[in-house]
């Protein structure tokens, strides 16, 4: 295992924490002004997202509507809207080939935005546990200077069968072993090349997440376009469900 992986994971709780497991339900406000880019001002501030630890799966409620909720899944992906009582109401199955052609300016309907938060979240909070997956590379490179330190960083491979931003991303990593900062391409968002910084980090039965999560615009030098993020998210609470419970 790469070193500075091995240090990243005992700061974030540790294999054998994480390996008791099994669901991470989270409160979560997302918000900023790509929301209303996409036709969905406001329909994400105040969500209870659950995820499955042993497999790609996130389920959002509510979803669009007080009476409605998502579910992402992998494996073939899908994604699937519901009434709480579980009636379906749409369902899509591979989901990503349907932004085939869109920009970052094209309008989602609501499988496109549950496919997004739904894969996005997942991969956010199950790392960097999910680094350790198979067919998953994770391998330290040149570290990185900003904000007067200097940030170790993971450079990222993700196999095919992981529905996550772009194939290749970059974590950067301060002292402390925490996540400051990390780089991909969206590639739904017609290739947005993006700087995406955590912080407030918080340990819940164990385990470390960030609280804090800022997205930027980033330079095709590595360098962010501070002045305005296009997505928030803030973290209130983290329930960490192990042996079936939730």
């Amino acid at each position: 295992m790469d070193g500075l992986l091995s240090h990243v994971l005992d700061a974030h709780g540790g294999l054998d924490r994480w390996a008791d497991t099994d669901t991470i339900t989270a409160r979560v406000s997302i918000g900023g002004p790509i929301w209303a880019v996409k036709g969905w001002d406001g329909a994400l501030t105040d969500e209870t997202v659950t995820l499955d630890t042993r497999r790609e799966r996130t389920e959002f409620a509510p979803f669009t509507a007080p009476e409605l909720r998502s579910v992402f899944s992998t494996g073939p992906e899908r994604v699937t809207v519901l009434t709480v009582d579980g009636h379906i109401v749409e369902e899509l199955s591979d989901a990503r080939d349907a932004f085939a052609g869109y920009l970052r300016a094209t309008r989602w309907d609501r499988l496109h935005l549950g496919y997004f938060i739904g894969y996005a979240f997942w991969n956010y909070l199950t790392s960097p546990f999910l680094f350790t997956w198979p067919g998953v590379e994770a391998h330290e490179i040149e570290p990185w200077r900003e904000a007067g330190q200097e940030w170790r960083r993971l450079r990222v491979r993700f196999p095919d069968t992981i529905a996550t931003h772009s194939p290749e991303q970059v974590f950067y990593y301060d002292s402390e072993f925490m996540q400051r900062r990390m780089d991909y391409v969206t590639e739904i968002l017609g290739g947005t090349l993006v700087a995406h910084y955590s912080g407030r980090p918080k340990k819940f039965d164990g385990l470390v997440f960030p609280t804090w999560r800022r997205v930027f615009r980033r330079n095709q030098d590595g360098t962010s376009n501070l002045s305005l993020p296009s997505i928030t998210i803030d973290i209130d609470a983290i329930t960490v469900g192990r042996g079936g419970s939730s």
